[in-house]
């Protein structure tokens, strides 16, 4: 990826419009942004990572007033919501965090050159964006102009020129937040905000605008085509993640199929939802099922028993690790190399998580063999590499008991003299006081 300025990354992420819980879709978009935004500062790139709140929409006011409250308590409540699922999920919280009604000063701006330069016009109800200004627009959709017209949804609105313009200024209605504007008093469309934040700022010509796959046609679209429209670069680069799927449908609070990330969080380790969101790669859709979080505990107490084993210490709570911070050998550095060479072809996950299981069992089996520092080295390489995409090997021992060790202590002498049904007594004991037992060619561990 070519960046504006070598050494820096600037990234801009569409965030939530908050009226309701995040959903675990919205919990993959967290995670996969995350990921990329800890793997480019691994990398040594100075990167700042700015994503938008949009706290003024037509589900915000249609909730407050069911809820006969403010749409200003329903976006701040759902806004506490949104950044407590994202530390319950580990992701780091973004440099800026714009919201949408700080800027509308900007908006009207941006509108009223819209309407001077003719690219704009007035309706009925608002000021609406003329697309067949933009010759190239539809861009990013992959589709020529009429290709979309002849697809776009007829509207009941006899004042657009065409079915593909969108609103950049709605006219203020009775009861609904609304700012005063040379153009009438109102509020402004969606697409709008995130141009006008974006270059606000990160400025022209930013590196790298993410989002899913449900906004590349037509909000960011419609945003490349606003900035175009006057006069100004956009985007340099583009990505968009998968959705979460359910049965043949994606996961979205519209269709009323999503389950809320809060609840799921509740019943797994967060961990293993990135780990599951880390083996796919972040352009495929997935599905979140009890069978598939199963699964990607299994994979993840694989990581926390090595984590016990060779004593790792936990990294990358609040911290975003750098490759630069830790020691790389003959053993680890040929890994890296792998692991960086993977995770810079488009972010590929499966295959790089792949790379890393392997390496876990090598340091086993170098363990088990009796080279226990080659096994730790291994380990050590394991423990960093998770850590610059965000997941954090657990491997804290819990405070152990004096009968539950000395449990410990007589099922290794029985496993020593090859008294296997004294082992398993010993086993059963320790599973009955809650102890879960593993075993290993360097001893017994238990845990929690």
């Amino acid at each position: 990826m070519e960046l504006r300025d070598p050494g820096r990354l600037t990234m801009y992420l569409c965030g939530p419009t908050v009226y309701d819980l995040p959903h675990i879709g919205h919990g993959r978009q967290m995670l996969v942004w995350d990921m990329a935004r800890r793997w480019f500062s691994f990398r040594g790139l100075e990167v700042r990572f700015v994503s938008n709140i949009t706290d003024i929409d037509d589900n915000i006011i249609n909730r407050a007033t069911r809820e006969g409250t403010s749409e200003n308590e329903v976006a701040l409540r759902y806004e506490r919501e949104w950044f407590s699922a994202m530390g319950a999920l580990g992701a780091a919280d973004p440099d800026d965090v714009p919201h949408a009604t700080q800027y509308v000063e900007e908006m009207i701006e941006l509108i009223s050159r819209l309407l001077e330069d003719d690219v704009a016009y007035r309706t009925s109800d608002g000021i609406y964006f003329d697309v067949s200004r933009v010759p190239d627009y539809g861009l990013l959709a992959g589709q020529p102009l009429e290709s979309l017209r002849a697809g776009a949804r007829v509207e009941a609105n006899d004042d657009k020129r065409s079915p593909l313009d969108f609103a950049l200024w709605k006219n203020a209605k009775t009861g609904e937040p609304s700012w005063s504007a040379p153009f009438g008093e109102g509020r402004p469309g969606w697409h709008t905000e995130c141009v006008v934040m974006s270059l606000g700022l990160l400025g022209e010509g930013f590196d790298l605008h993410c989002g899913g796959f449900d906004l590349k046609f037509p909000h960011h679209e419609n945003e490349r085509a606003q900035a175009l429209a006057d006069g100004r670069a956009f985007a340099r680069h583009w990505a968009h993640h998968g959705w979460v799927m359910v049965g043949e449908e994606k996961m979205s609070k519209s269709l009323g199929n999503f389950t809320s990330l809060t609840d799921l969080l509740e019943r797994t380790d967060a961990r293993a939802y990135r780990l599951l969101v880390l083996r796919s790669h972040y352009r495929s859709p997935i599905e979140v099922t009890p069978e598939t979080i199963a699964d990607a505990e299994r994979a993840l107490s694989r990581l926390d028993a090595l984590a016990r084993r060779f004593d790792l210490a936990a990294l990358c709570d609040e911290h975003i690790e750098v490759a630069s911070d830790h020691p790389w050998d003959e053993t680890t550095g040929p890994i890296l190399d792998e692991f960086a060479h993977l995770l810079d072809d488009d972010l590929n996950t499966p295959l790089a998580i792949a790379l890393l299981f392997d390496t876990l069992s090598s340091a086993n089996a170098a363990a088990d063999r009796g080279d226990y520092e080659e096994g730790s080295r291994l380990a050590g390489a394991v423990n960093v590499l998770f850590a610059s995409l965000g997941l954090a090997l657990d491997g804290l021992r819990a405070t152990i008991d004096a009968e539950s060790a000395a449990l410990v202590a007589a099922r290794e002498g029985a496993r020593a003299r090859r008294d296997w049904a004294e082992s398993d007594r010993l086993r059963d004991e320790l599973v009955a006081r809650g102890w879960v037992v593993e075993d290993s060619a360097t001893g017994t561990f238990i845990r929690r």
